[in-house]
């Protein structure tokens, strides 16, 4: 039973989705399905209660989640314990954040990083920003770069990088949007938005347009990722909410305009987060070295 088949079963407990999990372990739906098998044959018991519709954990595999757990954290100390015993740090580093955040905050981290240990190796994975934590928790990656939630996780650690405003953004081009918005007042109701699918901003958007007590925004299309959603701005299909780092950094930032005088939405932190349990990991603890200098 090796560490990566432990470490597929719990990213398969807390997503309950074979695809999902099958794309984030980087195998096929068939190799996912005879991994599993494999290990309800060891244990002599079903992990799962599988149709075509759901995935659920069945008692033995709810116990076997926290044992895939504990050995997947005593593998972690062990690696730690032997790699104290060299001077130089080795290995690898795995790391989740958006596209802008990778050219934004991250290059500093890492030009600090590499210069003190040269010999460990940085994978890093891009995607959208509201799902960083759950990779991290999900034990995918071991560092996301990812906006501080309303509810963080106790069980997680965050070195806060900086606070990043945000701002309601329209199209410059001639549009039905651009149209509305020139109207005094504006019909917010009628106002075509482009929103993030989740995640703190979308959180923040939402008090915002609850606060001007007219029902439910008009959603035109929700988007995962704030480079996708700036230019879908950009391209006249409507009015968003977007990181102002992501649109002073985005390709079409000529082509989108903020709407200051309409209100502001609550910035946020962006930082850097991991698990509190691998603090005392020298990996861990030289990267956040290297995040808080």
């Amino acid at each position: 039973m090796d560490i990566k088949a432990l470490q597929t079963f719990v990213h398969l407990s807390q997503s309950l989705h074979f695809s999902k999990t099958a794309l984030a372990m980087h195998v096929s739906p068939s190799t996912l399905s005879r991994l599993i098998q494999r290990l309800e044959d060891d244990l002599g018991a079903s992990l799962l209660i599988r149709d075509n519709r759901s995935v659920l954990l069945t008692e033995a595999g709810i116990a076997f989640k926290q044992f895939a757990l504990q050995q997947i954290e005593q593998w972690e100390l062990l690696k730690h314990s032997i790699s104290q015993g060299t001077n130089e740090l080795e290995g690898e580093i795995n790391l989740y954040c958006s596209v802008t955040a990778a050219y934004s905050h991250l290059p500093p981290i890492l030009d600090r990083f590499r210069r003190n240990h040269p010999n460990v190796d940085i994978k890093l994975t891009t995607g959208d920003s509201a799902v960083a934590i759950e990779q991290v928790m999900q034990h995918q990656v071991d560092f996301a770069i990812t906006a501080y939630p309303d509810n963080f996780p106790t069980r997680m650690h965050f070195s806060q990088l900086a606070e990043i405003p945000l701002s309601i953004i329209a199209p410059t081009t001639a549009c039905v949007a651009t149209k509305l918005i020139h109207q005094s007042p504006i019909d917010w109701k009628a106002i075509p938005f482009i929103l993030p699918e989740h995640g703190a901003i979308r959180r923040r958007f939402d008090t915002w347009f609850r606060s001007l007590k007219i029902g439910k925004p008009h959603i035109y299309a929700k988007v995962a990722g704030h480079e996708a959603l700036i230019s879908m701005v950009a391209l006249g299909c409507g009015v968003g909410v977007a990181p102002d780092v992501v649109i002073e950094n985005s390709p079409v930032r000529d082509r989108v305009q903020s709407l200051s005088e309409v209100g502001q939405l609550a910035s946020f932190n962006l930082g850097v987060c991991c698990h509190k349990t691998r603090l005392t990991e020298p990996l861990i603890e030289a990267f956040l070295n290297c995040v808080e200098e």
